[in-house]
């Protein structure tokens, strides 16, 4: 099993409002996808300089289920909106 770990920022801007978006659109992936075996998503509750404001943790059978949600159409929408109201990622994969 491969476990894709992805880390935001979000711009002040409508901060609020872009991360229950975001955690919406994330969570409707699962049923679009078919390689994407688990989705959870969470939204930060202890502001600190080190936190990130939003995490993704996604759980796919193998580097081809990985790599075709990475290409998927609804995967590139929502990748399309988290660039326009996000400042800076951070992402993990690795093999369980």
């Amino acid at each position: 099993m491969i476990k894709h770990i992805v880390m935001f920022q979000f711009k002040e801007e409508n901060k609020a409002h872009n991360l229950l978006k975001v955690k919406a659109m994330l969570e409707a992936l699962p049923e679009r996808i078919e390689p994407l075996r688990h989705m959870e998503v969470g939204i930060n509750i202890i502001p600190s300089e080190r936190a990130f404001d939003l995490v993704l943790t996604s759980l796919f059978d193998d580097m081809a289920g990985l790599e075709i949600y990475r290409d998927h159409s609804a995967h590139l929408e929502v990748v399309a909106f988290i660039k326009e109201v996000s400042s800076m990622s951070k992402v993990v994969d690795y093999a369980l």
